[in-house]
């Protein structure tokens, strides 16, 4: 798996931080998305039915009846991107788990959308009182980790509700403490048994101790 070089330069930019490193996916980890998006849809005229774990191919004109293709699914996210400020709030008990861990750990939210989006990202976190290191990655997100984890030893945690995303952490960072946090579990049944080596977590009342306990703060 190759860098996304923009990522690259954006983790250059920021200063040498040894602490314990905790890694974050934020749409559906430390951002609703699920729950606002199929209202963000219906205000454009489509519907989502959530009959498998991938947005194409369930996304619908409300109208016809025509399920769309994945280019104008991504652009109705970036539209939703766009307006996310309109849309997004704080997932259930993330802010609380973030200020218990933040004095002891580097907390960086890592995102995978679009580099274009990452001002109104920045200043929607900022909004909500959420003024963690923000990367942005539009390629796989295990070298991005291993980038940021610096020397060798620097104990590392990646929270992220998508599989292939631990997978690709896992393989390119094998001491990596994997936690795998998803805002709305009822998803959970259109996914396969998370690997080995992998933590399910059912919400952030749960994950802060044990993050903790894994970066030993």
């Amino acid at each position: 798996m190759s860098d996304d070089p923009e990522t690259a330069r954006q983790i250059e930019e920021l200063a040498a931080d040894d602490r314990p490193l905790l890694v974050l996916d934020v749409d559906d980890v430390v951002l609703e998305f699920v729950r606002p998006f199929p209202h963000f849809l219906k205000s454009r005229g489509f519907g989502l039915t959530l009959a498998s774990f991938r947005l194409t191919g369930n996304i619908a004109e409300t109208a016809s009846g025509r399920l769309i293709e994945q280019p104008e699914v991504m652009a109705l996210l970036g539209e939703f991107f766009d307006a996310q400020a309109d849309w997004q709030s704080i997932t259930d008990g993330a802010a609380e788990a973030f200020a218990a861990l933040g004095d002891r750990a580097e907390i960086v939210l890592l995102t995978a959308m679009p580099h274009k989006h990452r001002a109104v990202r920045r200043a929607h976190l900022d909004a909500l009182g959420l003024p963690y290191l923000l990367l942005t990655t539009e390629m796989a997100k295990g070298p991005a980790v291993a980038k940021l984890r610096g020397k060798e030893g620097r104990p590392v945690a990646f929270v992220d509700d998508q599989p292939s995303n631990l997978v690709s952490v896992q393989n390119s960072v094998a001491d990596a403490y994997l936690f795998h946090l998803m805002a709305d579990n009822s998803l959970r049944a259109f996914l396969p048994p998370v690997p080995d080596g992998i933590v399910v977590l059912q919400d952030w009342r749960e994950a802060a101790p044990k993050i903790a306990a894994a970066l030993g703060l």
